[in-house]
């Protein structure tokens, strides 16, 4: 199942050490090829030649051995890695990441990979609540780095949250992201991301509250999936994926001229920006000055970009999001058939944990036949991972078809 996969395990300081052992051991019967790397802190827990005896290689413990070592250590360990998985990941190591620090040899090993990072936190449970921490963590989820949720129970210092999840369910999350699917091989597809934004004058404009974080999910895990993806992107801070072709346009017409201009070679379209519906008519070439009286805004329809591209569509898969805020099941179907849409993404912005600028979503999926799925609260990643399941389907069906 991890033939031949590169995967490093890093351990950190904490009393959880002791179940990476059975980790390691766990990777290696999978067939994984596994280097083990440790902080000075975590061999006071549990020993190298522990983990060297189940790794089947030398454990890593220093940046400069005593031993010659040819090449530069951290770079050729972080270039032969397909994963780093930290396990345990103490509050230090965490902040340290998020800050840049490269201080011993893991960090600098993390710093330097290009390779996914999937990092699985154990520590108190006040240490876990702490908002540094909780700041540092969603910090690392936006640059693109991958976090094991830990459990609930039985702590050295009590119960509560903080206690590192099982070695088979932490393996469990390692096989899904090594053997991912490639049904999207070949396929070329094109997503949008992002708010726009319509300028009212130099230094005012309209905008939404979009994050984006839908559409480069969606974006990135196209790609992981095999695709060649094009990312046309409005204004965020989110980090560009991974060998994607990146669009940064601002306002709706940037967009619709973006879309336009790659349609044509694209076996699908997911619109996930969220392009403002109304732009303003005129634009003061000068700054609005402050009146006490009310001031008047004057905005016209943007142009419809997913309905335009509805008409050329011919066998092109077409995607749409529909946020609504009332009867979402009713005009999502309305909507989706007049953009003459394959399927449509609804979801409400008032359920709790869904819409904007969180990493969850609530959403029900909408076909041509007005067939609803309503998934559960998700991840964005995870709501990203089922609307390519769908796109990956009507491909298949439009290639047989």
């Amino acid at each position: 199942m991890l033939k031949e996969k590169k995967i490093i395990m890093g351990i950190s300081g904490g009393i959880a050490a002791y179940k990476s052992c059975e980790i390691v051991r766990r990777l290696k019967k999978l067939g994984a090829q596994v280097i083990v790397v440790m902080t000075e802190n975590a061999q006071k827990f549990i020993t190298p030649l522990t983990l060297e005896t189940l790794s089947e290689n030398e454990v890593v413990t220093e940046m400069f051995p005593e031993k010659k070592v040819v090449g530069v250590r951290h770079v050729n360990l972080a270039q032969w890695a397909d994963l780093i998985l930290i396990a345990p990941a103490t509050a230090n190591m965490v902040g340290k990441i998020r800050a840049g620090i490269a201080d011993d040899i893991l960090t600098t090993v993390v710093i330097s990979t290009k390779s996914p990072v999937l990092i699985a936190p154990s520590m108190n449970v006040n240490m876990w609540e702490n908002p540094i921490f909780q700041e540092n963590m969603e910090f690392l989820k936006n640059k693109g780095y991958m976090f094991i949720e830990p459990e609930t129970g039985d702590l050295a210092c009590g119960t509560g949250k903080g206690r590192l999840p099982e070695p088979e369910t932490i393996v469990k999350q390692v096989v899904r992201l090594s053997t991912g699917k490639k049904d999207l091989e070949g396929k070329s597809i094109l997503v949008t991301a992002g708010r726009t934004q319509e300028p009212l004058d130099p230094v005012r404009y309209l905008s939404n509250r979009s994050s984006g974080k839908t559409g480069y999910a969606i974006a990135e895990a196209a790609q992981k999936r095999g695709a060649k993806v094009t990312l046309i992107s409005g204004p965020s801070d989110l980090r560009v994926p991974a060998e994607v072709n990146f669009i940064r346009v601002e306002k709706a017409k940037e967009m619709y001229s973006a879309v336009r201009s790659h349609f044509d070679k694209a076996d699908a379209l997911i619109m996930a920006a969220a392009v403002s519906d109304f732009v303003p008519s005129m634009v003061s070439q000068d700054k609005i000055k402050r009146k006490e009286e009310e001031i008047l805004l004057k905005l016209k329809p943007s142009l419809d970009i997913l309905k335009e591209m509805g008409k050329r569509k011919k066998k092109k898969i077409l995607v749409g999001f529909s946020l609504e805020t009332e009867d979402e099941i009713k005009n999502s179907k309305r909507k989706l058939v007049e953009k003459n849409l394959d399927l449509i993404v609804a979801n409400n912005p008032n359920v709790p944990g869904a819409g904007f600028e969180v990493d969850t979503n609530q959403v029900i999926l909408i076909d041509r036949r007005g067939r609803t799925e309503k998934l559960p609260l998700l991840l964005k990643k995870e709501v990203a991972e089922k609307v390519l399941d769908k796109v990956s389907a009507l491909l298949k069906k439009a290639r047989r078809g």
